[in-house]
């Protein structure tokens, strides 16, 4: 794998299922009405830990050890979605065995923000 630049932007999309949903529900234990039982307008809403999924599979596409992850849920999604996430390495250390790696994410809906954050971490030489 080649290694992380700072400035390196990478995204990812991806659309969840009622299904997804569902099974994140008994996974996770969080089972309040709106990701079990469909809105007015028949939506569920996906778990904001779900959504934080997309840029925990960008850092481990990267090898990323994670050792801090702050993320800020702005607006719901909802099963059907596309959401994609943009993950950008802002910050790179090179050490002699790893480096250390601090990125901003975004994710979206449509152009609109639904979460946003950072993490930090180490990947290994």
């Amino acid at each position: 794998m080649a290694a992380i630049a700072e400035g390196d932007v990478v995204t990812y999309e991806r659309t969840f299922s009622e299904s997804e949903v569902r099974t994140f529900a008994d996974l996770s234990n969080d089972r309040q009405p709106r990701h079990l039982d469909p809105d007015d307008d028949g939506r569920l809403m996906v778990h904001g830990l779900l959504t934080a999924t997309l840029p925990t599979k960008i850092g481990g596409d990267h090898e990323v050890l994670a050792s801090h992850m702050e993320f800020d849920f702005r607006r719901p999604v909802y099963a059907g979605q596309r959401v994609r996430c943009a993950v950008t390495f802002t910050d790179v250390t090179e050490g002699t065995d790893r480096d250390e790696v601090r990125a901003d994410i975004e994710c979206t809906v449509a152009g609109e923000t639904v979460l946003s954050g950072a993490f930090e971490g180490v990947v290994s030489r």
